[in-house]
């Protein structure tokens, strides 16, 4: 008989505590252990932790990354150069972490909700923005953002007491400002989810009434879906345009006032993948993973 091959070690970079989230994580943790692999979760705020006893380090769950953005890419670099492969890439992360990546995609081609990038929160910039925009109501959110923190919905006709109010938020936080895309409330969100490049499922995320952010946590109904070919198609485009390959990739999509589908954005650190709503899905994101590490 011949000695069971030992276990793969492969880590699920998460948070302190996940109260109060939605996570499905633990859905892969059987597939990826019929391949060999035992999984386990690990804050990436735990301190002094020898990276180099696993084989794969996964960015899942790090939904408070953007509370200390340098304190987590120090974690990645420090993971980077130990033994073992980081997923995503540093470079992809590094490329993703700043909303920023949304201009590159878009000098190569892609379709993006129209967007304009600043640095100063004013009145006076606000009115100018809704008329560069030609819209009624402006989204303004962080370039480093995520769970729709800091991320506002406002009308055209806002009081300046309230700009003013919101205006500290933004004081120590380049922002993005963009049209409120209507489909969002009136259609949903569509999140097309890729494993190794190979297409897995769809989901449309829909916010609950008097609501715009999709995010269960704020109470967004999220169902299944099957992508039609329209749909396929501009997802397809925005993953050609990424270099390298990322283990998994989340492409947020919405459709505009023409009837076409534009990026909202393409997730590649941590975003929920949402196994639960595709039986097949954690099999496929396991084989990829298991493909990947080398």
């Amino acid at each position: 008989m011949q000695p069971l091959k030992p276990m793969k070690k492969c880590a699920f970079l998460s948070m302190d505590s996940l109260d109060g989230f939605v996570s499905y994580d633990r859905l892969a943790f059987e597939p990826l252990q019929t391949l060999g692999w035992k999984v386990e979760e690990i804050s990436w705020r735990k301190k002094e932790v020898d990276w180099s006893q696993y084989e794969a380090v996964i960015i899942r769950t790090t939904w408070d990354y953007q509370d200390d953005p340098q304190a987590f890419m120090k974690v990645l670099e420090d993971i980077e150069t130990s033994k073992a492969q980081l997923q995503n890439s540093l470079e992809l992360v590094r490329w993703n972490l700043a909303k920023t990546y949304l201009k590159e995609l878009e000098e190569k081609g892609i379709a993006i909700v129209p967007t304009l990038w600043d640095q100063k929160f004013s009145v006076e910039n606000f009115k100018s923005w809704a008329k560069e925009l030609e819209t009624q109501e402006l989204i303004v959110k962080p370039i480093i953002s995520a769970n729709a923190d800091f991320t506002y919905r406002l009308p055209i006709n806002s009081p300046e007491t309230a700009l003013k109010n919101i205006a500290p938020d933004f004081q120590q936080r380049p922002f993005m400002v963009q049209p409120f895309m209507k489909s969002i409330v009136e259609e949903g969100e569509y999140s097309l989810f890729f494993f190794g490049g190979t297409y897995s499922h769809t989901v449309l995320k829909q916010p609950k009434s008097q609501d715009f952010r999709v995010q269960e946590e704020h109470g967004g109904k999220i169902v299944a879906i099957e992508a039609n070919a329209q749909l396929l198609k501009a997802a397809y485009r925005v993953m050609e345009a990424i270099s390298p390959q990322p283990l998994y990739a989340r492409v947020d999509l919405v459709r505009d006032q023409q009837g076409q589908f534009v990026l909202i954005e393409v997730e590649l650190i941590e975003p929920s993948l949402y196994f639960q709503y595709c039986e097949k899905s954690p099999a496929l994101f396991a084989q990829a993973l298991n493909a990947s590490i080398h």
